[in-house]
């Protein structure tokens, strides 16, 4: 494809679309993970995350005709995807720092590197197809959407700290974005793809057990962890 010609343009704004459109997800995980941080390092958590994240997904990119051909790369990825959407709800209690809503700068970058290449399959995939194979337009769309996912975190960031419901809220949408990794996983075709009604019925339906399941794992385990925090300071008292 010819440097600065008319395709060209034309296929660094789609790749750009498709960063915007996907970029909610990533503010969500990077605001999520930098919460419980000290207010001095939340901003730099979120910058090097968002730089490590893009990195990673830079990465994937041009390895991308491979990965097209790892069978069931989607399935693990949207699993792997629920289990980080269940630890940032589960570990919304304000005693706890373990996994994803770490307490520390590193934790909370790794959490945003690690969610984010999971969740970045897609969209790997999707710029990957818009390029038509030319490196320097998906590098120049990532590097674009790099200050879009650090404005979106921080927004969300201090959303989260107004609004805690947002927690509940981005969890959902990770584990939407999860369900929708395994229903188009290529695997699954046969059970998903076919415009039939009881397709359609499997597809919903496990958008709906993803987004129910984490919210509900998620408030039972943090549930839980508030009883225990109680009888602990009731044993303290006594």
């Amino acid at each position: 494809m010819e440097f600065f010609s008319a395709p060209w343009w034309s296929a660094l704004l789609a790749i750009i679309l498709i960063d915007l459109v996907l970029a909610g997800d990533n503010a969500i995980v990077i605001a999520l993970a930098a919460r419980s941080l000290p207010a001095h390092l939340q901003k730099k958590a979120i910058v090097w995350g968002t730089v490590g994240a893009i990195a990673v997904r830079s990465v994937m990119t041009v390895g991308v005709v491979w990965l097209l051909k790892v069978p069931g790369l989607m399935l693990v990825g949207g699993l792997g995807l629920l289990w980080i959407a269940y630890k940032l709800l589960a570990s919304n209690d304000d005693n706890t720092h373990d996994g994803p809503v770490a307490g520390t700068f590193w934790g909370a970058m790794k959490t945003i590197i690690v969610a984010d290449a999971l969740m970045g399959v897609d969209n790997v995939l999707g710029v990957a197809g818009a390029a038509h194979g030319s490196f320097d337009l998906v590098v120049l769309g990532l590097l674009i959407s790099v200050p879009i996912v650090v404005f979106g975190s921080s927004v969300v960031l201090k959303l989260v700290e107004r609004f805690p419901i947002i927690i509940q809220l981005g969890a959902a949408v990770l584990a939407f974005t999860a369900a929708k990794m395994i229903v188009n996983e290529p695997m699954l075709d046969g059970f998903y793809d076919p415009n039939e009604l009881p397709n359609t019925v499997a597809r919903w339906t496990t958008y709906a057990l993803a987004v129910i399941g984490v919210l509900a794992a998620g408030w039972r385990s943090a549930h839980q962890d508030q009883r225990a925090g109680r009888h602990e300071r009731q044993e303290q008292a006594a």
